[in-house]
């Protein structure tokens, strides 16, 4: 009889991802977000188009202004690292930079077109001096969609994939969604969107998540053999 190999756990392989392409990721994920950034930021101190202010509805007065979200907030950026670091192939990589890539460019697209704000919110800003950074530096406009939140969104459904492949335990399949939940609650709760940018924001990044991991799917799917 022969030994049988065991069957890595879940979080073996995700070290053994970790350690797949590891420059590729590195130096890919921080050239996308210095474009995606330069661009964003162009289009919010430049824009074309008159701005619309986006209205402050009833749903947003239940959410309290709650300034120690901002760590949730700014937790994005790693947040949105971690899928990527967890794909093994190149093509993988390739189909994952595409799809965040059409995300972040229907996003951008519409803010050129149409460019939004939030209602300037009644707070004294000098009173948080971390949030009067993030406002000097990322003003209010750029509102609709939010890509904060559909990039959270999109990475959490690619996130839930790969865990699910690895056969996570389910703390960490919950840890991931209660992770993007926290940021989605963060860009109310320190007055960067109202309820309409995060609703559109959902849309758009539910929407390319799936279609991308359809398309995946396909792509990788082993043809059957006769």
């Amino acid at each position: 009889m022969t030994k049988l190999t065991p069957i890595p756990t879940w979080h073996h392989q995700v070290a053994h991802s970790l350690m797949q392409h590891m420059w590729h990721k590195a130096v890919g994920t921080m050239l996308f977000i210095a474009v995606f950034f330069g661009a964003y930021l162009f289009l919010l101190k430049y824009p074309v188009y008159p701005t619309t202010v986006m209205p402050f509805t009833g749903m947003d007065e239940l959410i309290g202004f709650q300034p120690m979200a901002m760590p949730l907030y700014l937790s994005l950026w790693l947040y949105v690292s971690l899928p990527p670091a967890l794909l093994s192939t190149q093509r993988e990589l390739f189909n994952y930079a595409a799809a965040m890539g059409l995300n972040c460019s229907i996003g951008l697209l519409i803010f050129y077109f149409w460019p939004t704000a939030v209602p300037a919110a009644q707070i004294d800003w000098v009173l948080y001096p971390g949030m009067n950074s993030l406002k000097s530096m990322d003003a209010a406009g750029n509102a609709c969609p939010s890509l904060h939140v559909a990039t959270a969104i999109f990475s959490a459904i690619w996130f839930n994939f790969i865990l699910r492949r690895f056969e996570a335990t389910s703390w960490a399949l919950g840890l991931n969604w209660a992770w993007c939940l926290g940021i989605i609650y963060s860009t109310l709760a320190i007055r960067q969107h109202v309820v309409l940018d995060v609703v559109a924001g959902l849309i758009l990044g539910i929407s390319v998540a799936y279609l991308s991991l359809r398309h995946h799917e396909l792509v990788t799917a082993k043809p059957v053999m006769k």
